[in-house]
């Protein structure tokens, strides 16, 4: 059997896809660079998994950084790893990724070898401007959170803690890039078991009439699954 010292050492990072709502638009948090490689270049955030650090650990310390948010007020899941050769122009570097949502997070700050931070509409994003393979790691993060929305509760996790059943559709309008027919989603959502626990508040938020406040239920999955018209 080789020994692990015959083979060349390969740094490992830990890449962000940050996922929130703004200004009724989805977005993804970016960085410009502030070192090289790419300087200069907007990127995904992340950075070095330090030694001794665990991966999902390191994962949580820089969306800590990027966003001042604290382990467990985000919805944090790995997304894929990715080691393609020459990915990175300094040395072999294997990246996990992650996928964190969020409803409307805060202004973004830059980490300490980043220059800028912003969230970025996802639909005026050039992905041939990023820098490494961050255009290939975001198509899959979006990817995935359109597609966990189909079959799980996923996109609560864009509400705030109490929310109305219009608020909700946004969120998958927003993230689906698509318009659903109201009073079919309402039936839908309110009809699947365990997914929504009613408050017994009512809100003016949404304008008109007063709407039913929700929290998120127990349900994980969505059954029967909100598939979608069509590809976003």
């Amino acid at each position: 059997m080789a020994h692990p010292a015959q083979y060349p050492p390969v740094a490992v990072t830990v890449d962000l896809v940050v996922l929130t709502i703004t200004g009724e638009r989805l977005c993804a948090l970016l960085v410009r660079r502030g070192i090289e490689p790419f300087l200069g270049a907007w990127a995904l955030p992340g950075g070095f998994v330090r030694p001794g650090e665990d991966l999902d650990e390191a994962a949580r310390r820089e969306l800590a950084e990027e966003t001042g948010l604290a382990a467990g007020t985000v919805h944090i899941e790995q997304l894929a790893g990715y080691g393609t050769p020459g990915r990175d122009p300094r040395q072999r570097v294997v990246t996990l990724a992650y996928l964190a949502l969020a409803p409307d997070l805060p202004v973004p700050r830059a980490g300490t070898d980043a220059a800028e931070a912003r969230w970025a509409p996802v639909d005026e994003l050039d992905p041939a401007a990023l820098a490494f393979d961050h255009a290939k790691i975001l198509g899959d993060g979006l990817e995935r959170a359109r597609a966990k929305l189909e079959y799980s509760s996923l996109a609560t996790a864009f509400c705030p803690p109490e929310f109305t059943v219009a608020e909700l559709r946004r969120v998958y309008e927003l993230v689906w890039g698509e318009r659903l027919d109201p009073r079919n989603f309402h039936r839908k959502v309110t009809g699947a078991e365990g997914l929504l626990d009613a408050t017994g508040e009512t809100t003016t938020r949404d304008g008109g009439r007063p709407a039913r406040l929700y929290r998120r239920g127990p349900a994980a999955m969505l059954y029967p699954p909100m598939l979608r018209s069509r590809t976003a």
